[in-house]
């Protein structure tokens, strides 16, 4: 597996991983009716942003976004998204575009990455940002839809660079 710049002629590959994403109304507050483009528009990130992707053999598996969590005052916090495919999950994808992303922050000064929205019963997502360092510092309750579960909390989560 190979983790590289994204480049625009892997949309045809990355959108059916963000719309199976999305769809699902499992683990991202997008909305699930968003065509192609406003995807395109929300998750490839404008530098100093970066979007990366993971593939293997030609294929992706995988794609982060990453870039401050916010402007100004709080530019010196990062903050990244991450979607893996259906089909790589469990390979180690996303915890490889994690820590892509967490040494993406480190090298360009960041001093902290924050997650300002992962849903808390993504276990596997929250188990995987527990082991790579970070800590929840709060739950906003029930401020996710969950499709099966109803209402559930949204983890802020944060680690130091």
């Amino acid at each position: 597996m190979r983790i590289r710049e994204y480049a625009e002629t892997d949309w045809d590959q990355v959108w059916p991983i963000v719309e199976d994403v999305i769809a699902a109304q499992e683990t991202f507050p997008y909305d699930p009716t968003w065509p192609a483009e406003v995807a395109h528009e929300v998750w490839v990130e404008r530098p100093p942003g970066r979007t990366v992707v993971a593939e293997e053999d030609g294929t992706v598996l995988g794609t982060t976004k990453m870039g401050a969590n916010r402007p100004g005052p709080g530019a010196h916090v990062a903050t990244a998204s991450f979607m893996v495919a259906a089909a790589a999950r469990g390979r180690g994808v996303g915890r490889a575009l994690c820590e892509h992303a967490l040494d993406w922050a480190r090298r360009e000064g960041f001093a902290a990455m924050q997650f300002n929205a992962v849903v808390e019963t993504n276990t596997a997502a929250v188990a995987l940002y527990r082991r790579l360092g970070f800590t929840v510092v709060g739950t906003v309750p029930e401020s996710f839809a969950h499709p099966t579960l109803g209402r559930v909390g949204l983890h802020v989560m944060h680690r130091p660079l």
